[in-house]
């Protein structure tokens, strides 16, 4: 199928960037014994995307993320509970999105053991 540029040239005649990277790429088959997979994707000033993956990953008993920044968190596979407080239980499924405000306590509750669920989540 080929596409065509507002300058009227193939979009397949464009070279390919050697930036050009896989979020399903790089994970390691043993994560479960792992910590879950965080890795900084890109960053200007104060904002920043990361890529996480998990599988079966959950917050340590009694921790809670209480950040300074804004989250915007994309769920691109997998499963996921996040409890959040003052507002209870948030089921994601691949494609959800949330943002999470600034010092609102937050904890991951569960992720698919059996699969990897990966988010994207920026920072802002």
């Amino acid at each position: 199928m080929a596409g065509n540029l507002p300058n009227g040239s193939s979009w397949f005649a464009r070279p390919v960037s050697s930036n050009i990277r896989s979020l399903f790429a790089g994970v390691p088959g043993d994560l479960a014994a792992q910590p879950e997979l965080i890795e900084r994707l890109a960053a200007q000033g104060a904002m920043r995307v990361e890529r996480i993956v998990s599988r079966g990953h959950v917050s340590p008993p009694g921790f809670w993320y209480d950040q300074v920044e804004s989250e915007w968190v994309l769920l691109v596979t997998g499963r996921a509970r996040l409890y959040i407080e003052n507002q209870g239980m948030v089921e994601l499924a691949p494609g959800d999105h949330l943002t999470i405000p600034p010092h609102v306590r937050h904890r991951v509750e569960w992720t698919d053991p059996d699969a990897d669920t990966v988010w994207v989540a920026v920072f802002y």
